[in-house]
């Protein structure tokens, strides 16, 4: 049996409610009874539609398939914001020697997570638009779960083994980055579309305020305690018998397989049959998807608010270790606490933008997010204090969920299903590209004009892209 077949939508007609007794081929119809015959007749629609009109998180949590598929996403976004903490704790215990920077261990492992992104983002969704979203996210999970829970074995198989001048197990570990990377790439285009197949138009900004709001949490877990949690499921399993050092890998595993047997009971609604042999060649539908994005004014100008944005706070992850050092009352190791201010803003715009997403247009909020997020980097320039420096971030981070979740939610409701995978995966392309080149140009920046100068820069980088995007979107 498919994993699709538990969610193949009914075939009855879908009988649609009034306010008063209508007759259908001359028998009065209930409007009771044809409310009963709607949630028969396909239960994840009917389940949508009756959605009442209020605002804020409440209106999507009312739908069991986005609660699955949230809940899925918060055991995911957990295991994959504390996959990098892990695999510097492995290299820590196993590979770094006394007195040896592990910088070159930790950026090989970055490189071998990257070039996927770069390689396959496009191309995975592609393959999305092909295949049931369902079985996409259930499978991606179960395998990303599946490869951090066989690292333990792999490393004690591979123990004292040397190729090429590298422990043997430390390549292990870059394959294995490599094949979760390789995964995501598939996993994130198949759960945007799988959004927008189970959450109608009018809630799509909750939704993602929502899943944003998980997301900037797990972000948070893994800047600041991510360490000691995986130190804690450690002394765990040591406590029941497991061995030492082995009980993190199985927390990130477990939380990915978790994930991936969560999504197995989702109703996507998905009916088409998907083709066997007859489909265009990949590059074709590549092109495709990049016609797509030239020929809609609307999805292109979010895309465009989208790898602007996503620019901007890559430049500040390597800001923040400057602005630390700097800051008289924190270490330049305790820069995490700064990205994790910006984080905490993201989550309180995410919640606040779920409640006045009927009082501002799309368009509206993400120009003045933009216009906010460069007022804050100005303020930034200027400070020289960790509290007011917390407050800039914090103020960064509300600005910037104004931007990024109604970006993303036009890009949803505005792309039609057979482009969704196409065109989630080129915009995935486009972000990761988007976040790799400021994480090679802003540190050479920072050395040739300072941090006050390149914080005004990016400042006039966000206001400028937002008011671009306005007036594009604006011209017919």
């Amino acid at each position: 049996m498919r994993l699709s077949d538990f969610d193949k939508a009914p075939e009855n007609e879908v009988i649609e409610p009034h306010q008063t007794n209508e007759t259908t081929a001359g028998v009065q119809v209930d409007p009771v009874v044809a409310v009963d015959a709607a949630v028969v007749a396909d239960p994840v629609k009917a389940e949508v539609e009756s959605s009442s009109p209020q605002s804020g998180f409440f209106v999507v949590l009312k739908n069991r398939n986005f609660v699955t598929l949230w809940s899925g996403q918060i055991f995911s976004q957990l295991a994959d914001k504390v996959y990098l903490v892990l695999m510097i704790a492995i290299i820590e215990s196993q590979f770094q020697s006394e007195n040896q920077s592990i910088s070159g261990w930790v950026s090989a492992i970055m490189i071998a997570s990257t070039i996927p992104a770069i390689l396959f983002g496009s191309l995975a969704g592609v393959f999305v638009d092909r295949w049931h979203k369902k079985e996409v996210l259930v499978i991606t999970n179960l395998l990303r779960g599946f490869l951090v829970l066989s690292v333990p074995f792999l490393l004690w198989l591979t123990k004292g083994q040397v190729v090429a001048n590298l422990p043997l197990g430390f390549e292990l570990l870059l394959i294995i980055s490599f094949l979760v990377s390789t995964l995501t790439q598939f996993f994130s285009p198949a759960e945007q579309a799988a959004i927008s197949m189970i959450v109608d138009k009018p809630n799509l900004l909750s939704a993602n305020s929502l899943y944003t709001t998980t997301a900037m949490g797990s972000l948070i877990v893994g800047f600041a305690i991510g360490e000691p949690i995986l130190a804690l499921a450690d002394s765990f399993g040591a406590s029941i018998g497991l061995g030492v050092n082995i009980g993190k890998e199985l927390l990130v595993g477990a939380s990915y397989a978790l994930a991936g047997v969560l999504l197995i009971v989702i109703q996507t609604g998905e009916t088409k049959q998907i083709p066997t042999g007859d489909e265009p060649h990949v590059l074709a539908d590549l092109k495709d998807g990049v016609r797509y994005l030239g020929e809609n004014k609307q999805i292109k100008g979010a895309l465009i608010q989208l790898v602007i944005l996503q620019s901007v706070i890559a430049s500040m992850t390597v800001v923040a270790v400057r602005m630390a050092e700097l800051l008289p009352e924190i270490k330049a190791s305790q820069f995490g606490f700064l990205l994790a201010a910006g984080g905490v803003g993201m989550a309180l715009g995410a919640v606040g933008l779920s409640y006045v997403d009927k009082k501002l247009t799309r368009a509206q909020l993400s120009l003045y997010g933009s216009i906010g997020v460069a007022c804050s980097l100005v303020g930034l320039s200027f400070s020289q204090s960790l509290w007011l420096s917390l407050l800039c971030l914090v103020g960064m981070g509300v600005f910037s969920a104004s931007v990024a979740i109604p970006s993303q939610t036009t890009i949803q409701s505005e792309t039609p299903e057979e482009m969704r995978g196409k065109v989630f995966g080129l915009q995935n392309n486009a972000i990761n590209i988007a976040l790799s080149l400021p994480l090679a140009l802003t540190g050479i920046a920072e050395t040739a004009i300072g941090l006050p100068a390149v914080l005004i820069c990016l400042a006039l980088i966000s206001a400028i892209g937002g008011i671009f995007t306005q007036r594009y979107n604006s011209v017919d």
